[in-house]
């Protein structure tokens, strides 16, 4: 009878902990831009895919898009959730990234170039975990305001 008793526990604990690491990576999987809902700031290229993945301790994040001339991008960032920001590789207008967990579902995101804020926002996974919604805002080269937001769905 003891041992049913521990062997149920051990399964309740692990269904608990495994409950527990998907919902703190709500932001993992791969991403389709929704453009159709997107509504994108103009002369910003945009992510057609991106992919979140688990390395380790570490989360690896790629992205597939188009700069503003509709040229392919191609970028990876690799780091933590916990703020600092990590370099990211790729042709972009940045050269490093920070996220930070706010909760389950969202993170803070705030780009950089040269220790320099760009722009930053708020990447929000639905509770249902079938879409995800990014909000950016910054100043542009020129001085001017400018946010937008992006849809994306689960692929």
């Amino acid at each position: 009878m003891n041992k049913s008793r521990i062997a149920v526990g051990a399964v309740a604990v692990s269904f608990m902990a495994a409950t527990a690491c998907f919902a703190a990576n709500a932001q993992i999987g791969s991403w389709k831009l929704n453009n159709a809902k997107s509504k994108l700031p103009t002369g910003m290229g945009k992510n057609n895919n991106v992919v979140y993945t688990e390395e380790g301790d570490r989360i690896k994040v790629t992205v597939d898009g188009a700069d503003k001339d509709g040229k392919p991008t191609h970028s990876v960032w690799v780091g933590k959730f916990d703020g600092k920001a990590y370099p990211i590789k790729g042709n972009l207008a940045y050269n490093s990234v920070g996220y930070r967990v706010i909760n389950d579902h969202t993170n803070a995101i705030q780009a950089l170039k040269d220790g320099k804020l760009l722009w930053s926002g708020t990447i929000t996974v639905a509770k249902d975990g079938k879409s995800r919604t990014v909000t950016i805002r910054g100043r542009g080269a020129n001085g001017k305001k400018f946010s937008g937001k992006a849809f994306y769905d689960k692929m």
